[in-house]
């Protein structure tokens, strides 16, 4: 009975904080899909085309 209660409780202080959260004003930078983390994907993925043998055996394929 006393971890119903403390799930409950968890639950309500959850919901209370994600209406909080919602209230709070963004800037525009946080809502428009980030350029730094695209370009840090891309990045990788040359950094992984360069990494990988042009021919030859996939180092995967095993």
């Amino acid at each position: 009975m006393h971890a119903d209660i403390h799930l409950q409780l968890h639950a309500l202080t959850a919901e209370e904080l994600r209406h909080e959260a919602a209230a709070v004003p963004r800037p525009a930078a946080a809502r428009v899909p980030a350029l730094r983390a695209r370009m840090g994907w891309k990045l990788v993925e040359l950094g992984l085309r360069m990494a990988t043998p042009a021919h030859g055996p996939s180092p995967l394929a095993a």
